[in-house]
């Protein structure tokens, strides 16, 4: 089992590759035009990528018949992936890398706050509390003091 750096690392990896995956986006929008064929061609891709890796892994598909047993949203991560990478396309240029991503940064953290303390989609459940409306609260003061200066 990796230890908790290990997991630090990935999720610092991991938030990495936001502007810069936004920045090679916005610079594939200058190509095709238009923000949603960017973000296509960018899933695209990465389909492509995850299908090489899975059989690689010899990762077989589960049988059709197990997604009964499930909630009808579990589809519908690809379609919000696909808004928020067509969205960081337009907002890469208009905002800046800074300013996007703070701003991505602090609605995931309402959001965040909100799943936690009722514990929607399976979160375990973390009641909020001042220290975490804090926090919120001076992320939005840094989005905007990147955004002003």
């Amino acid at each position: 089992m990796p230890s908790t750096w290990f997991y630090v690392l990935l999720a610092l990896a991991a938030g990495a590759t936001v502007p810069t995956q936004a920045g090679i986006n916005a610079r594939l929008n200058q190509f095709t035009q238009s923000p949603v064929l960017s973000a296509g061609v960018s899933f695209a891709v990465g389909t492509l990528v995850l299908v090489v890796y899975a059989a690689a892994l010899r990762i077989g598909l589960p049988p059709l018949s197990a997604a009964a047993g499930h909630p009808w949203w579990i589809w519908t991560g690809g379609a919000l992936g696909a808004f928020f990478v067509s969205a960081v396309i337009v907002l890469a240029v208009k905002l800046g890398a800074t300013s996007m991503v703070a701003l991505v940064l602090a609605g995931q953290l309402i959001t965040s706050i909100t799943l936690d303390h009722y514990g929607i989609l399976g979160y375990p459940v973390h009641p909020v509390n001042g220290w975490r409306i804090v926090g919120v609260m001076l992320l939005f003061a840094g989005a905007y003091l990147i955004k002003r200066f």
